[in-house]
């Protein structure tokens, strides 16, 4: 007797977006219109302002709303009731908040690993994927994947396959994320290019000088950054209760994770 398919429990950024959804299909926000501030919706539905921000990502990916640097959240169409494709399309989609806090976890052991183990030709080839990102920053070439070629790049430098096998499939899922990819549509102008690029010539200098914590620090704070980016997207006022992932940086008996 085969047993029925349980379709997959919807995240709660999911439940949200659709939510807001449902009120614009049935008028409370006509085409045009701006959705209440974020802080307002978080306090209505007792969650972080991280979870709104994904269920805002999702209207956004879907056409629904238009997310505006600085001023708000506006409303661009009204969508049909029905739109069952597009619910199946990000059933399954892990939201970015939650693929940065798997990452800071992760890459920032990463980088002190690294710190340890890089030889001197790992050590020149993150130099040059980050000489390789200032000449297409200057250039306005956005054809290579710096940022990703960095990433693998350092796991490689730990000279363990099992984790640069972990952090290639965090890769393929965020390349493969509907979520991600809207995301990256916000942070992909020169300024963020320019403050990632800062953000990984401090890595490098820590794996150079074998400063252990200075690269576990220098990772985690370059994660931060990007996950600030995503809260900054339309706020009008800083986000400043939602600053980190985690309270403080993570430490289990007296060591850093």
């Amino acid at each position: 007797m085969e047993q029925a398919v349980v379709p997959p429990e919807k995240k709660q950024y999911q439940e949200i977006g659709e939510d807001l959804r449902a009120q614009i299909i049935q008028g409370h926000y006509p085409v045009g219109s701006r959705l209440p501030p974020e802080r307002n919706i978080a306090e209505t539905y007792g969650v972080s302002r991280t979870i709104v921000r994904e269920a805002l990502l999702m209207l956004e990916l879907q056409g629904t709303v238009d997310i505006r640097q600085g001023s708000g959240v506006y409303v661009m169409r009204i969508p049909e009731e029905h739109e069952s494709e597009e619910e199946r399309f990000l059933n399954s989609d892990v939201g970015p908040f939650e693929i940065l806090q798997a990452r800071q976890l992760l890459e920032s052991n990463i980088a002190a690993f690294a710190a340890k183990m890089a030889t001197r030709a790992d050590i020149d080839n993150l130099r040059r994927i980050i000489e390789q990102e200032q000449r297409a920053i200057a250039a306005d070439d956005k054809s290579q994947d710096n940022n990703k070629m960095f990433h693998l790049v350092l796991a490689g430098a730990t000279q363990n396959q099992m984790l640069l096998a972990t952090v290639e499939s965090i890769w393929h899922h965020m390349d493969s994320s509907p979520l991600w990819q809207q995301f990256n549509v916000h942070i992909g102008s020169r300024a963020w290019r320019l403050k990632w690029l800062g953000d990984r010539q401090t890595i490098l200098a820590a794996l150079r000088r074998r400063d252990v914590m200075g690269a576990w620090q220098a990772m985690f704070q370059h994660l931060e950054n990007v996950k600030k980016s995503l809260l900054e997207l339309s706020d009008e006022d800083a986000p400043d209760f939602d600053g980190y992932l985690f309270e403080s940086v993570p430490v289990f008996q007296g060591k850093l994770v």
